[in-house]
């Protein structure tokens, strides 16, 4: 019980903060600086845009392409509409060529990746960037992006995202700002464990299709690495994107992510460390693997913790405080407090990790996706 009790608490420790630490002192030591600007070339960019019912936005998104400090007639812009065949279709194809758009595909309905193969399929461009349809890139963002592939090593490159809209109970943006961190660290000493859906880009080369229920945010990262590729993150491509306003309706949003994100983990070939090379396999354990696992982790803490409480002050003061971590976020639903606001989004987001395992051996992960609420 002991051994239990300390190997669960030191792996989320770990998890949550040790990790950052370790990343922090390494770099130190080694003086690794995190991927910039490498070059200035210019080649023929497709930017693509995979949608469903987004006619809200899309014109917006295209408009804000259309704005990029890039050559025009170097800028193919594709639109790729999961559902847009269908004879309830919205208004998001017209929309999008009325825009501007180069490209407007309408597809049936086969979920956002099956689109995106149907998108690069079809893209003309030297280098293929993506980009969700609320995401607005600054002005400078492609430039900063596509600047990383001057190193022949890199195949895959992410941008930077801001989540606005902070009015709401949501603490997604103090999560993501240490992730963001995290990532430009391991970026400068191997390559990111993971990338993001509103900025980012591949060689065409470099490109893999997407199994239909395995997303790319996730799995092109560690598989292109695995191909002896390097996976980078770039800061100073900047996306703004807003994020679900309550930190409940992060919880449903996480929870349908997860639902995709556990096939790749026990399927999807991250538990496979051939090819990772030592510290990228520890950099996958640590923020993606005991991330992921931490429902089960903290589970193992709580029933531990109940039985070591005859046993000494130390197992009191560990019960004293996750249960003062579950009474603050209990608490968080009634009063709109920032500490008890991030408890409730750590415990809710935690669970979420669960609930989307969950989700997917009872239901299967589905094709199809919705725009997250509020986010639009």
């Amino acid at each position: 019980m002991r051994a239990l009790f300390w190997i669960s608490a030191g792996l989320l420790a770990w998890a949550q903060v040790g990790y950052g630490v370790f990343l922090a002192a390494v770099r130190a030591l080694t003086g690794s600086v995190p991927a910039e600007r490498l070059g200035a070339a210019r080649p023929r960019v497709s930017l693509i845009v995979a949608a469903y019912r987004e006619e809200a936005v899309i014109a917006a998104k295209v408009a804000n392409a259309l704005a990029l400090d890039w050559p025009r007639d170097r800028l193919e812009i594709v639109v790729a509409i999961d559902g847009g065949a269908d004879p309830d279709a919205d208004a998001t194809a017209a929309r999008a060529r009325a825009a501007g758009a180069d490209q407007v595909l309408e597809l049936p309905r086969h979920g956002k990746y099956h689109a995106q193969d149907a998108a690069v399929a079809a893209a003309t461009g030297e280098l293929l960037a993506f980009s969700d349809a609320n995401a607005m890139w600054e002005p400078d963002a492609l430039r900063e992006l596509a600047a990383a592939f001057a190193d022949p090593d890199v195949g895959y490159a992410c941008g930077q995202v801001r989540f606005v809209n902070e009015e709401g109970t949501n603490q997604e943006g103090l999560y993501w700002r240490y992730e963001m961190w995290l990532r430009r660290n391991e970026s400068a000493l191997a390559s990111v464990t993971a990338g993001n859906g509103a900025i980012y880009a591949v060689r065409p080369a470099d490109y893999l299709p997407a199994d239909v229920l395995l997303g790319h945010d996730l799995a092109f990262p560690f598989q292109l690495v695995k191909r002896g590729r390097r996976a980078v993150y770039v800061p100073g491509a900047r996306a703004v994107e807003k994020m679900v306003p309550t930190v409940e309706g992060e919880w449903a949003r996480k929870r349908r992510m997860m639902s995709h994100a556990w096939p790749i983990v026990l399927r999807g070939g991250l538990l496979d460390p051939r090819g990772y090379g030592a510290l990228y396999a520890l950099m996958m354990l640590s923020h993606r693997l005991l991330r992921y696992t931490a429902p089960l982790l903290h589970v193992v803490l709580a029933l531990t913790t109940l039985a070591l409480l005859p046993r000494g002050r130390v197992y009191a003061a560990a019960a004293a405080s996750q249960a003062a971590v579950l009474a603050a976020a209990a608490a968080g639903g009634r009063v709109r407090s920032r500490p008890l606001l991030v408890a409730r989004y750590y415990v809710l987001t935690t669970a979420s990790l669960a609930a989307g395992l969950y989700d997917w051996l009872r239901f299967g992960a589905e094709v199809g996706w919705e725009p997250a609420e509020g986010t639009r």
